[in-house]
C-alpha cells in the first residue's frame, strides 16, 4: 500500500528531516508535498526537496500574507518553478477567518498567482476559510488551464459537489476522524474517490489518536482509514486512488 500526503508543512516540524520523513517511509508514505506560505520559507522547502528523494514543494503566497505581494514574488516564483521537484502553485486563496480588513487585496494576489500558475503549466493548491462562494467564482472566471487542488476541505457536501463539478479535486485531512465532524465525513462518504486526495496539514490537525498533538506525515494513514470506514471499502482502494490522482495532478 502507498501513500500520498498531498500538504505538509514538515518544514514547521522541529527537529523535522531525517526523523519524520523516516517515520513516514515506515508508515507507507511514499511521497510528501511541501507547500509554501511566503518567500522567507522558500529555501527551506527547497533544501529539503533536494535532501530527501521522496519531498517535493510548491510555491506561492498565503492569503493573510497578501500584503507583502510586490514585483518581486512572480519573478521569484517563475525563476524557482524551474527546479524538478517544484510541482505546483500554492497554497494560495481567500482567507477570511483571521482578518477581513484587506479582502480585496487576498483577491487581487490570488487572482495574480492563478494566473501564474496557468503560465506556468502547474496545479493550484487552494487555501479556502469560510470564503468558499469567492474561491470558486474567481477560480471561475481567472483559472483556465491549471488543475485545482482545494486543500482541508472545510465545505459541506453541496460546496463538494460544486467544486468537483468543475474537474476539481478535494484534498481531507486530519480533521475527517474527529468525533463531531459530521459535515466532513458527509463529503467523505460523498466524493468520488476520483476526485479525492489525502494530506496531514502537519504540523496542525493530527487525527485521532494523535489529536491536539503535533501532527505528521506518517499519519496520513489514519485518515486513509477513517475514510475507507466512512465509505465502507477496503483501504488499500482508498489509498490506491488517492496516490494516483496525486500523481496524476502533480506529475510526481
Amino acid at each position: 500500500m502507498e501513500l500520498i500526503d498531498t500538504h505538509a508543512h514538515i518544514d514547521m516540524l522541529e527537529g523535522y528531516s531525517e526523523f519524520y520523513i523516516a517515520q513516514a517511509a515506515e508508515n507507507n508514505v511514499s511521497k510528501i508535498i511541501v507547500p509554501a506560505i511566503e518567500a522567507d520559507a522558500y529555501p527551506a522547502i527547497i533544501e529539503l526537496s533536494e535532501k530527501f528523494k521522496n519531498v517535493y514543494f510548491e510555491l506561492g503566497l498565503f492569503p493573510s500574507e497578501a500584503e507583502k505581494w510586490n514585483a518581486d514574488y512572480p519573478v521569484m516564483i517563475k525563476e524557482l518553478s524551474n527546479h524538478p521537484k517544484c510541482v505546483g502553485i500554492g497554497e494560495i486563496g481567500l482567507d477570511y477567518y483571521w482578518d477581513k480588513t484587506f479582502v480585496d487585496r487576498q483577491k487581487e494576489v490570488f487572482i495574480e498567482q492563478i494566473k501564474l500558475a496557468n503560465e506556468l503549466n502547474l496545479p493550484i493548491t487552494i487555501h479556502d476559510r469560510e470564503a468558499h462562494e469567492d474561491v470558486l467564482s474567481i477560480l471561475d472566471e481567472y483559472n483556465k488551464t491549471s488543475q485545482v487542488v482545494f486543500h482541508c476541505f472545510s465545505g459541506d457536501k453541496t460546496f463538494m459537489e460544486k467544486v468537483i463539478s468543475r474537474g476539481y479535486y478535494i484534498a481531507i485531512g486530519g480533521i475527517v476522524t474527529f468525533k463531531k465532524a459530521d459535515q466532513l465525513k458527509e463529503v467523505a462518504i460523498n466524493v468520488p474517490l476520483d476526485r479525492l486526495m489525502l494530506e496531514t496539514d502537519s504540523p496542525y490537525l493530527a487525527p485521532v489518536p494523535y489529536r491536539g498533538k503535533e501532527n505528521q506525515p506518517s499519519y496520513v494513514i489514519y485518515v486513509a482509514k477513517e475514510i475507507a470506514k466512512l465509505k465502507n471499502i477496503n483501504v488499500e482502494d482508498v489509498a490506491e486512488m488517492t496516490t494516483k490522482n496525486a500523481e496524476r495532478v502533480f506529475k510526481i
